[in-house]
């Protein structure tokens, strides 16, 4: 499946109050790998930048003065994301406001363009209970270099996001590879040769048996009932 991952910045942090988008990032990912197709752009947003979401991104009103308005790369946008699985950290933020911008321009919601939206930062927390798991907090985590983010920016956050979505995911990539090839792997175990005679084995100690079956004592008696070891060692 195409995926694409998904940052934007805004004037301020609620749509609802009138914030709207000023910067759109998406970076592609085909089969587990960052591809060079993007899709980047700033917005007029037609409104004030609250200092407090310029101080952050580092952008002001007068950087947007001469940048379209969401509605005149809206259909660009979509065309780029469309049918892709979007993968978001913090989804529910970004979402809200790609929400309100594409119905201001009559062209419904997000989820309606795309197949799916992955939220990492549900996904982060889930593998990482306890801990932080913002975007910076997952460079780190997987030694992905985000030295170059001394501000946020929709695409660089995009990118950044991609390699730590593919860090992240890296053992799910294993599973479905096993998945995919039961039958190749079967092929090869069938044919496997191993050479025994030279096998060197270690015999329990008196000591060491003992050991042993006082903890199947203790393993049958949290099950109340017997253990596979012993059923195994009964039929053989």
């Amino acid at each position: 499946m195409r995926q694409i991952v998904l940052d934007t910045e805004t004037t301020g942090l609620n749509p609802k109050l009138g914030d709207r988008i000023i910067e759109i990032g998406c970076i592609e990912i085909l089969s587990r790998t960052i591809t060079d197709s993007h899709f980047h752009v700033y917005v007029n947003p037609e409104r004030e930048i609250d200092a407090g979401a310029s101080r952050v991104h580092g952008v002001t009103l007068e950087d947007l003065a001469a940048k379209p308005k969401f509605a005149a790369v809206a259909r660009e946008f979509l065309d780029f994301v469309r049918g892709a699985e979007l993968i978001i950290h913090n989804a529910d933020f970004d979402v809200e406001f790609l929400d309100m911008e594409l119905g201001r321009a009559g062209l419904g919601r997000i989820g309606g363009h795309v197949s799916k939206i992955t939220d990492t930062l549900i996904y982060a927390r889930e593998l990482h209970p306890g801990r932080r798991n913002s975007l910076d907090a997952l460079c780190e985590r997987y030694l992905i270099d985000n030295s170059n983010r001394t501000l946020h920016g929709a695409l660089l956050d995009a990118r950044l996001l991609a390699e730590c979505y593919l860090a992240m995911t890296r053992g799910q990539e294993s599973l479905v590879m096993e998945l995919e090839a039961p039958a190749a792997a079967a092929a090869a175990a069938a044919g496997l040769i191993l050479d025994v005679s030279k096998l060197i084995v270690q015999r329990a100690s008196p000591e060491e048996l003992a050991s042993h079956e006082k903890y199947l004592d203790a393993l049958e008696k949290d099950a109340r009932g017997p253990g596979v070891w012993r059923r195994l060692a009964s039929t053989g």
